[in-house]
């Protein structure tokens, strides 16, 4: 009997059970808490929290190689880019590129805010990563998570947790961080100017834009092809018109079921012997540098845009250059609104 409770003791969690688990568990708890009670992104905060929650509980092996259950979500769905470009999919099913090409001048806002990404990656080389890791980390600046998995995944995968909780912690938190920034580098003359409204888009145009986007990306870059190929052909399924079922799949279950298993995947590689290193957790204080960067240069470009465009352009919407979809867009028509009740900028 004593060998049997004896057994039974040291084969539990919980002898195995370490302070730096607890300490997962606390930001774990953190997470589900901004996820349900504030829900900032929940759709990715939600599943991110529990897969950093199990895996932080000793001896279960979700994470181990070859036999681990989350272990195989995580090689085949994003070691191998799977789920990444499958989110690009349902994102692409979901984008409206009307504004774009009924205004193509907006699309370098978009490149404009892209400086944080730069940025950050030569001062995150001065504080001692190499070009991989600064890269991985760069591209936080874009706030756009799969993009952020994906690519750290081929340059610097032992940074995959943080980068990713990172880059969707930003996503969630544009609300909090963006509107004081908007209001700092904009003055309540040039928050209120009105926008025109946008031309009409023929159908012909919307269905050519994907397929030349895609043509000329994946000429310049062949290497962006597994995303650009499958963000575009979610937006052809949208304009065609023609294949409605496809696009609901691509937009709503699909885009589902690759959301939980990319959630838990990323929060299952944040256990505690990776995670709390002091290297690690600077990296959320870079993404944040990056994100801030990235939005003022957005907001400085519009400003510089306006001094030789004959319509002035809400500046505005340059912070809307980030990739946070489409909460940087809502936040942006939010402070717009009360700035001016007619504008309409989402």
């Amino acid at each position: 009997m004593y060998q049997i409770l004896n057994d039974l003791v040291f084969s539990s969690g919980a002898i195995s059970l370490t302070g730096g688990n607890v300490v997962m568990w606390f930001i774990a708890f953190v997470l589900l808490y901004l996820a349900i009670k504030k829900q900032y992104e929940p759709l990715l905060l939600l599943p991110i929290a529990f897969g950093i929650l199990v895996v932080n509980l000793p001896l279960t092996y979700l994470m181990e190689p070859e036999h681990g259950l989350i272990w195989f979500f995580y090689r085949y769905g994003i070691e191998l880019d799977i789920i990444p470009p499958l989110v690009f999919l349902g994102l692409g099913a979901m984008i409206d590129f009307g504004p774009l090409i009924a205004n193509p001048k907006t699309l370098l806002l978009g490149a404009g805010a892209q400086a944080g990404l730069y940025v950050t990656f030569f001062v995150a080389i001065l504080f001692g990563f190499d070009l991989p890791e600064a890269g991985s980390i760069a591209i936080i600046g874009g706030a756009d998570g799969p993009t952020t998995i994906y690519l750290t995944s081929k340059l610097a995968p032992h940074l995959l947790g943080a980068t990713a909780v990172s880059a969707y912690a930003y996503m969630a938190l544009v609300p909090i961080i963006q509107p004081p920034m908007m209001k700092m580098l904009t003055t309540d003359k040039e928050r209120k100017i009105t926008m025109s409204r946008l031309r009409p888009v023929s159908k012909l145009q919307r269905i050519c834009f994907p397929l030349t986007t895609a043509m000329t990306i994946m000429l310049v870059v062949p290497s962006a092809a597994p995303l650009i190929s499958m963000l575009m052909l979610g937006n052809l399924f949208k304009e065609s018109g023609v294949v409605e079922r496809l696009t609901k799949a691509s937009s709503n279950e699909l885009m589902n079921i690759v959301t939980i298993f990319l959630g838990l995947s990323v929060g299952a590689t944040m256990n505690a012997a990776a995670f709390l290193n002091p290297k690690v957790l600077f990296i959320f204080f870079l993404g944040l540098f990056a994100f801030i960067v990235s939005t003022a240069a957005g907001l400085v470009m519009a400003k510089i845009m306006n001094l030789f465009l004959r319509e002035k352009i809400n500046p505005l919407i340059g912070a809307a250059g980030v990739s946070a979809v489409p909460m940087a867009a809502r936040c942006v028509h939010k402070v717009g609104s009360e700035a001016n009740r007619r504008n309409y900028l989402l």
